[in-house]
């Protein structure tokens, strides 16, 4: 909510325009601003309608993603204004990059991705649709990062080679302060250093 508010007032719009959406909250306000279900939010009178996703679970987000697309909704980036983006840079719509992130150069990132504070993509990566990022992710150059991933706080993603990316699948979760120095197979997840498949 503050990014949100602070994108917002530096952009000179009210920030009294800001609602939290939650169809099953019992609260009326979050951090000063009010609580809405989802009709609530559609029946708001507006000339245009902005969400951004700040759920955690990939599949839900993608779900909502969809929901909102078929409503007419439009998918808001919010970026910290400390948050750095260099050269040649695409981030698809609906991003969320808390502050202290750093997107380097030559790097195209799908939809509804969420940098969290501390996290940084090197040169020269692609990352798919609905990945998450937790807090202080290092995610090194020439590193191929497909949909539905997440990556744990403080984990390490080794750099890959021009045209021989490090690979993490789709579906991938990398635990917390792993360090991933190969690649990881699709629905796999590993932890540890060097990140090895958790066993179950």
């Amino acid at each position: 909510m503050p990014l949100a508010r602070n994108q917002l007032l530096a952009a000179g719009i009210p920030s009294e325009s800001l609602v939290f959406i939650d169809d099953h909250s019992s609260a009326s306000d979050v951090n000063g601003h009010r609580v809405v279900s989802y009709s609530e939010f559609l029946a708001i009178p507006a000339q245009s309608r902005n969400v951004a996703l700040a759920i955690a679970s990939d599949s839900v987000r993608e779900e909502l993603y969809l929901k909102l697309g078929d409503d007419g909704v439009a998918q808001w980036s919010i970026h910290a204004s400390n948050a750095v983006v260099l050269d040649e840079v695409a981030i698809a719509e609906g991003a969320i990059l808390c502050p202290f992130v750093t997107i380097t150069s030559n790097i195209r990132i799908g939809r509804c991705f969420h940098a969290n504070i501390y996290s940084y993509v090197a040169h020269d990566c692609e990352i798919g649709d609905f990945v998450t990022f937790a807090p202080g992710v290092m995610c090194n150059g020439n590193v191929r990062i497909e949909d539905h991933v997440y990556i744990g706080t403080g984990a390490v993603l080794k750099q890959g080679r021009p045209g021989e990316p490090l690979v993490i699948g789709r579906g991938a979760v990398v635990g917390m302060g792993a360090v991933v120095t190969r690649s990881v197979a699709a629905g796999t997840t590993v932890v540890g250093n060097p990140a090895r498949p958790l066993l179950k």
